[in-house]
């Protein structure tokens, strides 16, 4: 009798059940919103022209707020991965959008050098640092047991499409109508993913009754978590005292110091000292952006299936010996060398993600998002410190030639690094708030 009335149940249930798991879906609002908050990465390198021919800044004085952005950008994953434990990522993000939006719009009254530091470095840093990859891990944290690794590729991926977006069409607009109406579009961008986020982003499986996916089991919801600033300290002091923290640490900020910092800043520049034309530039670095996109998601297919350790030493090494090859590229036309370089590495932009985010849920399990938000801190540190010195460098030499070399061998460096990195073996205990 028990029998014959549970299995209609279970009928009933199954029919009930959606065919596509709702993570899926809040994943594509976590990649849409990235895409659309895209928009600020594709500014800095077309910027460093143009205000240098109306203001007469120097490329270092541009180069340092570029590298308060970039590094404010990664200070502040951390804390704010931790906000959205206490807060709920949608509020969080919902803030983020709305300051990138006000720093952004407000750069087009500036005058002075000291507002550039204020509105794109400080405001501009502040709000793109909650909207960094720590959001991309604790969503997929959160809404997923199984794939992850496809998952945190796919929503790596996202920022290279909105920079395949947005890109082209800054370029166009700051070579025909100058640099403020690109400023007010990243600006607008910013703005309009706000109530997307609000009315479709969901905090945990939880607020609508599911699982996570993959999970065998049902996860409730936890408590929100008091203290946000402390926890983030507390887990970075517990995880500084381990080894394969500082090799992810160091590997990261050569990741940024080769790609955020080098080529997304300095790039556009240094393909038009050698009379490439702007736009074509841009285009380009649009290109890598679609590359980056497979690359990504690619990663993330092998992060599921392969060594994470190996696929960070190939990756690194590969991108080395890519940039060494940079120099004896640039020229006044796009060429077919230059097209390989761009493919090649695209592919390998932010391959490295998905592999390093699996090895800090290996070894800090439940803390892992706020020490990925440490970790894509020096990140950040890194690529600031490449955004000013490449300008430095380029008002000193006359050229990047220098800063492709250098970028090429920290890459070798960190290639054996990423090898060092120890295997564990049991799972890691969360860190107490």
């Amino acid at each position: 009798m028990t029998q014959t009335t549970e299995a209609p149940v279970a009928v009933a249930e199954s029919r009930k059940r959606p065919r596509i798991h709702r993570a899926w879906f809040v994943a594509g609002v976590t990649f849409v919103t990235i895409i659309g908050a895209a928009a600020f990465r594709s500014l800095p390198g077309l910027l460093i022209d143009p205000l240098n021919q109306e203001f007469g800044w120097s490329r270092g004085t541009i180069g340092a707020a570029v590298s308060v952005n970039l590094a404010l950008y990664g200070l502040t994953a951390p804390f704010a991965a931790a906000l959205m434990d206490r807060f709920g990522i949608r509020r969080v993000v919902a803030v983020a959008l709305t300051v990138i939006a006000v720093g952004s719009g407000l750069t087009v009254w500036m005058t002075a050098a000291w507002q550039l530091l204020l509105c794109w470095g400080l405001l501009v840093g502040l709000g793109s640092g909650s909207m960094a990859l720590a959001f991309a891990a604790t969503v997929t944290n959160r809404w997923f047991t199984e794939r992850r690794g496809l998952v945190s590729g796919i929503l790596t991926a996202a920022s290279a499409s909105g920079q395949l977006i947005f890109l082209p069409v800054l370029s166009w607009l700051v070579e025909t109508h100058e640099w403020r109406p690109a400023a007010v579009t990243v600006s607008l961008a910013a703005l309009a993913v706000v109530p997307f986020v609000w009315l479709l982003l969901r905090d945990h499986p939880a607020d609508v009754g599911l699982k996570p996916y993959g999970a065998k089991e049902f996860v409730p919801k936890p408590a929100p978590v008091q203290g946000a600033a402390r926890r983030t300290v507390t887990v970075l002091l517990s995880a500084i005292r381990t080894g394969p923290f500082w090799l992810l640490a160091g590997t990261f900020a050569i990741c940024g110091a080769s790609t955020n910092g080098l080529i997304q800043t300095h790039f556009v520049p240094a393909a038009h000292d050698h009379h490439m034309p702007v736009t074509a530039a841009a285009s380009l670095l649009a290109v890598i952006g679609v590359f980056d996109v497979v690359g990504t998601i690619a990663s993330g297919w092998f992060t599921d299936r392969f060594e994470p350790r190996r696929l960070l030493a190939v990756y690194y090494a590969l991108r080395g010996v890519s940039l060494l090859f940079l120099p004896i590229l640039l020229a006044p036309s796009v060429h077919p060398p230059m097209l390989f370089f761009i493919v090649f590495y695209g592919l390998d932009w932010v391959a490295t993600v998905p592999p390093t985010l699996a090895l800090c849920r290996e070894h800090y399990g439940d803390d892992s998002a706020i020490v990925f938000g440490w970790v894509l801190a020096s990140h950040q540190v890194g690529a600031a410190l490449v955004a000013f010195l490449g300008g430095v460098a380029r008002d000193v030499f006359g050229e990047y030639d220098v800063v492709w070399y250098a970028s090429g061998a920290l890459c070798a460096v960190a290639a054996l690094m990423a090898l060092v990195i120890r295997r564990r073996t049991t799972s890691p205990a969360p860190t107490a708030a």
